[in-house]
């Protein structure tokens, strides 16, 4: 039985404002860096740039759903993503 491919996704958040609805930060997972901003009153979450966006979009809203309560400015996080990257 062989497992599945993994990914360590690490995330950093840089910025907060529950008055806005929004959490900023950095994601990086294998040689990728992204920046995202999730709107969580509008679910809207942007990830830039675009190379390799696919690969990190939904993983990461999952996490950020899961996990926004506990999610401080300053605050390193990781998750695993089902993938290799």
């Amino acid at each position: 039985m062989s497992l599945a491919p993994q990914t360590t996704a690490h995330v950093r958040i840089t910025d907060q404002s529950w008055q806005q609805g929004r959490i900023s930060g950095e994601v990086r997972a294998a040689d990728y860096t992204w920046e995202f901003q999730w709107q969580f009153r509008k679910g809207r979450l942007q990830v830039s740039p675009s190379l390799g966006r696919a690969l990190i979009l939904e993983p990461l809203n999952r996490f950020l759903e899961r996990s926004d309560y506990q999610l401080e400015p300053g605050g390193n996080y990781q998750f695993t993503v089902r993938a290799k990257f």
